[in-house]
């Protein structure tokens, strides 16, 4: 059965390039990922990869709310929410190569990156490790009328830095947006076998305002993260939001998933984030052509930087990155 596009509505022009800008963020990410494991495979990118193939309206929605002054913390699968802040596809494909051009210099791969130009703090390989470092980065940030987000699976719910960071954030009215990425497995068990409660449950347990939202539809996560973020901003403390997603890969390059039940898949990418989006945009009254010009450059894009990648320098273990040297200057 086909899958539904989102619910209509009537956009303005402003909306309208909104959207429609997400929707090519979102494609971005997409043929990025599907890049970076086709290198993978030809042993191009060193070391293990955790790929964010189908959860894209999640970072895509939140990060569209977000100022300046805003910062981020993601999780060890966060190619997704570097691109959707800013991170140029180049340097972060080169990030993924080891190359000196890369975006942290070659240094981190895949699951360090670190961009604090695009207010990404970094990509955090212990879980729930992103939960405290956002509400550390609300303290400093709310002076200046800044939020900061955290992106979470949800094994991480499990952790003791969930219930003792949510309470410190709860406490302090910290404005910060606590972003559970609920993908159904924690890497390769089913969290609800292994999980009293529910995950709203345990952040109302605590007087959080929680709310879940389809994380296959960027127009509900992005609404959603609006609220939140109006709330911090306003004084009025931390927001759980939990997005139902899924992945459509494994959890990294190991894992050929076959601890899902039959069909479960195919069920979910009839509900495909960027199949959901393009319909929705085109029930808006975009143009089709315009859409189909925008994934042709996308497409030329990731084309591109694949064939520079490959061409760019080693980095100089003898040196510091300019991006570090400049930071021990300051």
């Amino acid at each position: 059965m086909a899958a539904k596009p989102e619910k209509a509505s009537i956009l303005d022009a402003e909306e309208r390039a909104l959207y429609t800008e997400a929707y090519g963020t979102m494609l971005r990410i997409r043929r990025f990922e599907e890049l970076v494991q086709a290198l993978f495979l030809k042993g191009e990118v060193h070391g293990t990869t955790h790929l964010y193939v189908g959860q894209e309206a999640v970072s895509v929605g939140v990060s569209s709310v977000l100022g300046a002054e805003d910062r981020v913390a993601g999780t060890y699968r966060g190619h997704g929410a570097a691109l959707a802040l800013g991170v140029g596809v180049q340097e972060l494909l080169d990030e993924m190569l080891g190359r000196a051009t890369g975006v942290n210099g070659g240094r981190a791969g895949s699951m360090n990156v670190t961009s604090m130009r695009d207010r990404f703090m970094g990509s955090y390989g212990i879980v729930g490790a992103s939960i405290c470092a956002a509400a550390g980065a609300a303290l400093a940030v709310r002076r200046h009328g800044g939020i900061a987000v955290a992106f979470f699976g949800d094994g991480a719910t499990n952790q003791g830095y969930f219930f003792e960071t949510l309470n410190f954030a709860q406490v302090l009215r910290l404005p910060v947006l606590f972003v559970c990425e609920n993908n159904l497995y924690m890497e390769y068990t089913l969290t609800s076998a292994v999980s009293g409660g529910s995950i709203l449950g345990r952040a109302a347990s605590l007087g959080l305002e929680a709310e879940a939202v389809d994380g296959m539809r960027v127009w509900e996560v992005r609404e959603a993260a609006s609220r939140a973020a109006a709330r911090a901003r306003a004084g009025e403390g931390p927001t759980l939001i939990e997005a139902r997603t899924y992945r459509f890969v494994g959890h990294s390059r190991s894992d050929p998933a076959k601890y899902r039940p039959e069909g479960e898949l195919d069920e979910w990418q009839q509900r495909d984030p960027l199949i959901l989006c393009r319909a929705r945009l085109e029930e808006e009254g975009v143009d089709p052509a315009e859409l189909d010009a925008l994934e042709a450059a996308v497409e030329a894009e990731v084309a591109a930087a694949e064939q520079a990648g490959l061409g760019a320098p080693w980095p100089d273990p003898t040196t510091l990155p300019p991006q570090y040297a400049e930071e021990l200057r300051g």
